[in-house]
């Protein structure tokens, strides 16, 4: 079993931020928000970090929820599960929309309901050809409340977001990158690098007109 549920690694001013729970397909539980609110944090206010790649440990990005941890069955109220996330992991959301810096998802898997409202708060997509996305909630008889609702339809527009959480359909990449779901596609192998190189020729522009720029949009 992983040691710690988020990794942080910091080099050349790039934070990278990975969700470490692999055997769980990186699913979130209340641990692993604690540590992730507090890494935004160390991000935030770190005059050596100036950007954010987060991504996932083995071959998910994220699952979502961990169902265990939220102590999930067949009974439980989809409004009091809803409310249970905005509580405990709608603060990620609140923390990343606090940080200037540029921050990019480096999807390299499964990215589904929870886990696919994390990569929605980042600033840019780029996924693996591999990667999977599914906004699942309404399969499982759940109300989203992870900051989804809030940041698909403003990426892809209300019909399409509406269309996604509605028929909880599985897209692959390719669907991804063609309803602007995501920004880029590359192999599992070059993802990391790829978006090591992308984050790094942002940093060579003016920093302050970058974060100015996220602000105003």
């Amino acid at each position: 079993m992983s040691e710690k549920p988020i990794l942080l690694d910091v080099q050349d001013k790039i934070a990278t931020i990975t969700l470490n729970r692999p055997e769980r397909k990186n699913a979130i539980n209340a641990n692993m928000v604690n540590e992730w609110v507090e890494i935004l944090d160390e991000c935030r206010d770190n005059d050596d970090i100036s950007a954010i790649i987060l991504t996932g440990a083995g071959e998910a990005f994220c699952a979502g929820g961990d169902k265990a941890n939220l102590g999930a069955n067949n009974k439980i109220d989809p409004l009091e599960t809803k409310n249970h996330f905005w509580d405990h992991f709608q603060r990620v959301a609140k923390r990343t929309a606090l940080i200037e810096k540029p921050i990019v998802a480096a999807v390299n898997g499964m990215a589904t309901g929870a886990g696919m409202d994390m990569c929605l708060h980042c600033d840019i997509r780029f996924a693996s050809k591999n990667a999977i996305f599914r906004a699942s909630y309404a399969a499982f008889g759940l109300v989203p409340g992870n900051g989804g609702t809030y940041f698909l339809p403003r990426i892809v527009g209300t019909s399409k977001a509406l269309e996604l959480f509605w028929s909880t359909d599985v897209i692959d990449a390719d669907e991804a990158l063609r309803i602007g779901l995501i920004n880029k596609i590359f192999s599992q192998e070059e993802l990391m690098k790829k978006t090591r190189e992308w984050v790094s020729n942002v940093l060579d522009q003016a920093p302050i007109p970058v974060r100015v720029i996220k602000g105003l949009i």
